[in-house]
C-alpha cells in the first residue's frame, strides 16, 4: 500500500481527497529528487494545520479548565502546540513511517526529527480541514491531545524540563546550564547522543535520544531529579535540628529565654525557606 493509503487507515477517519493527504506527507527534500511525482510540498499544509491546530487546542481548553486565567491556559497551550507536544502527537500515529523524505535528509534521521515530525503533524491537520471541515478535523485532534487538554498541571510543571532546570539554576545561582555532547553514536540516519548537563562546573545529569534535542531534555530531566532529592535531604536536615531546639525550649524557658527565641526564629525562619521555596518557582 502507498503511504497515503497507509496513512489514511492510521488516521481513521473518511478521507476523500488523497491527493491532498499525499502532499501533507511530502517533505521539501523528496519534491526535489521527485519534481514531478506530486502536486507540491507540504509547507503551506503546514502553514494552515499550525492555526487550526492553535485553534482547536485554545477553544478545548477554554472550555475544559473553566478557573484558569489568560496566563494559564496560555501555558497550557503553549506546552501541546510547541514543537516537542506536537512531536508527540506525531509519533502516537507513527507519522514518521509515512513522511516521505529525499535520501539525504531520511539517512540524517529526519524521521524522528522533533522539528519534522511536528510539521507533518499540522500538515496532515491542515490537509484533514480542507477535506473534511472544521468539525471533523477539530474532533480528530483532541482525541489525539485528549490526555494533554485534560491534565492538571501547574504553570511549572507544563514547562520543558529544560526550562525549569534554566529558571532553578539562574534563580539558585545565577548560572546557565551548560549541555556537552558525551558520546554520538552509530550512523548519521540512526545516531544515538548522549548529553551532559553541567551548572557551575558541576555534572548534574546525563540523557540519551537519537536527537540533541532528546538527550538535552532528558539530561536535563535527571537534573531536576538530582536537585529535588537534594532539596529534599536539606529540608529534612534542618527540621530535626529545628524541632530540638524547641524542644529544650520548652524544658527550661526560664533558664535561657535568648537561646529560646534564637531557636524559634530558626524553626520559623525553616519553615518559611521551605514555604518560600515551593511558592516562587517549584520545579520539580
Amino acid at each position: 500500500m502507498d503511504p497515503a493509503g497507509a496513512l489514511k487507515e492510521r488516521l481513521g477517519l473518511p478521507i476523500r481527497d488523497m491527493a491532498l493527504l499525499e502532499q501533507a506527507i511530502v517533505h521539501s527534500s523528496w519534491l526535489h529528487e521527485h519534481p514531478d511525482a506530486a502536486r507540491g510540498h507540504n509547507e503551506r499544509l503546514e502553514f494552515l494545520g499550525d492555526a487550526v491546530v492553535s485553534l482547536a487546542v485554545s477553544e478545548a481548553l477554554y472550555l475544559r479548565h473553566g478557573a484558569d486565567d489568560e496566563g494559564l491556559l496560555s501555558a497550557r497551550r503553549a506546552a501541546i502546540v510547541s514543537t516537542p507536544g506536537l512531536a508527540t502527537l506525531a509519533e502516537r500515529l507513527d507519522l514518521g513511517s509515512f513522511l516521505l523524505l529525499g535520501e539525504g535528509e531520511a539517512q540524517r534521521g529526519g524521521r524522528v526529527r522533533p522539528s519534522l515530525l511536528a510539521s507533518v503533524f499540522e500538515a496532515v491537520v491542515g490537509a484533514i480541514y480542507l477535506d473534511l471541515g472544521w468539525d471533523a478535523v477539530r474532533d480528530w485532534m483532541l482525541k489525539q491531545a485528549d490526555a494533554e487538554v485534560t491534565a492538571d498541571l501547574t504553570v511549572s510543571l507544563l514547562k520543558s524540563p529544560k526550562s525549569r532546570l534554566q529558571e532553578h539554576t539562574q534563580r539558585a545561582t545565577g548560572e546557565r546550564p551548560m549541555y556537552r555532547i558525551v558520546d554520538a553514536v552509530g550512523p548519521d540516519h540512526d545516531k544515538m547522543f548522549t548529553i551532559a548537563v553541567e551548572v557551575d562546573g558541576r555534572l548534574l545529569g546525563e540523557g540519551k535520544g537519537s536527537s540533541r534535542r532528546t538527550a538535552e531534555t532528558r539530561a536535563a530531566a535527571a537534573a531536576l531529579e538530582v536537585l529535588h532529592a537534594e532539596r529534599l535531604a536539606a529540608r529534612a536536615a534542618r527540621r530535626p535540628e529545628a524541632d530540638g531546639s524547641a524542644a529544650l525550649r520548652g524544658a527550661a524557658p526560664s533558664a535561657e529565654p535568648r537561646r529560646g527565641a534564637d531557636a524559634a526564629a530558626a524553626a520559623a525562619a525553616t519553615t518559611a525557606a521551605d514555604a518560600a521555596g515551593d511558592a516562587a518557582g517549584d520545579v520539580w
